[in-house]
């Protein structure tokens, strides 16, 4: 049971963490937002409060300064956090380790300090499916199979987040939940709220909307030789305000035991190429692509198996890819025609 409706959301700006908040306050939650927008911006607060109605709480900072982090945990009743806060990038990772173990795990240590000394015990942490480490997913990945050999420094640290949350879980009153996502795109209905990416994107669908909307000259699939069909990658995608919706159902979920976990997916897999096939067919917008060569960290398939959210979260999806293709494409439009950047 959450005593307070005061929810510390890290990482708010951040493209799932925004349409989380904006779930949030439909619900009658206040969440008090922390995030240093190094890779999201600041402006993405006005479209929360367009959508809402309401007024945002928002702190500009980096979870790696514990004091300002403590300062934030004085200033209100938190009765729970959503953490998102973390670079996200795989590629990236894989070539900036360092910068990638001292973000995700300094942050996480510093917040886990601050619910211990606020004795705050409700917190859902944003984890992922490459925490698996599997090549080639054959049948949907479900909680149950092995975890801890990922492909990339990024899964890593989530993998080793998870481990440290399990072992603190065991000694202490924290109950964390772990959503490992697979692959979350789209934007909110509206149109008025989306991804938002600093630079040339490191995700797919916001590469492809780019490319329609002539931002970028082409789209590069790296890699057309992986054991999938049709040679590039095969993703679970789904739509980020369902991703959204689950954070918000797991905030309340109460379990025995000293921690849970959930994948969030659809439970089936398309393909990069699908994906721009899809795109092509559903705006009528034509995509020049070409193929590269395979990115650092790539897996061949991975999708979920989604049926314990399904049963003990009553989470559902419930807008398809063509959905998530479509009101990302109207929010790349509308973000255009409204210089939000």
């Amino acid at each position: 049971m959450i005593e307070s409706k005061e929810i510390l959301v890290t990482g708010g700006t951040g493209f799932i963490g925004s349409h989380t908040v904006v779930e949030l306050m439909e619900l009658g939650y206040t969440p008090i937002i922390l995030d240093n927008c190094s890779n999201s911006s600041a402006s993405i607060i006005k479209q929360i409060q367009l959508i809402s109605g309401k007024e945002c709480i928002f702190y500009r900072g980096d979870m790696r300064d514990r004091e300002l982090l403590r300062s934030v945990f004085e200033k209100h009743d938190i009765g729970g956090v959503i953490h998102f806060a973390a670079f996200k990038a795989v590629g990236e990772s894989v070539e900036k380790p360092l910068h990638y173990y001292d973000n995700n795990l300094v942050s996480l240590i510093n917040l886990l300090c601050c619910l211990e000394e606020f004795k705050v015990n409700k917190l859902v942490f944003s984890s992922s499916c490459t925490v698996y480490g599997v090549e080639n997913a054959r049948e949907p990945l479900n909680e149950t199979m092995p975890v801890g050999k990922p492909n990339s420094p990024y899964g890593w640290t989530k993998w080793i987040a998870e481990q440290i949350l399990i072992d603190i879980a065991s000694k202490t009153p924290l109950r964390p939940i772990f959503l490992r996502y697979f692959n979350p795109i789209g934007a909110h209905a509206s149109g008025k709220l989306g991804e938002l990416p600093l630079g040339p994107p490191n995700n797919v669908l916001p590469y492809i909307t780019q490319t329609a909307a002539g931002i970028r000259k082409e789209l590069t699939i790296f890699g057309k030789d992986y054991d999938t069909p049709d040679g590039t990658c095969v993703r679970d995608y789904i739509h980020v305000t369902d991703v959204a919706k689950a954070h918000v159902k797991a905030l309340s979920h109460e379990f025995e035991g000293t921690s849970d976990v959930f994948n969030l997916g659809t439970g089936k897999g398309t393909s990069v190429l699908e994906l721009v096939q899809l795109f092509e067919k559903a705006t009528g917008k034509s995509i020049n692509y070409q193929f590269g060569p395979r990115r650092p960290g790539d897996v061949d398939a991975l999708f979920a198996d989604v049926s314990k959210a399904k049963k003990i979260l009553n989470w559902n999806t419930e807008r398809t890819i063509e959905d998530a293709i479509l009101d990302a494409w109207k929010w790349e439009q509308y973000r255009l025609e409204n210089e939000i950047s």
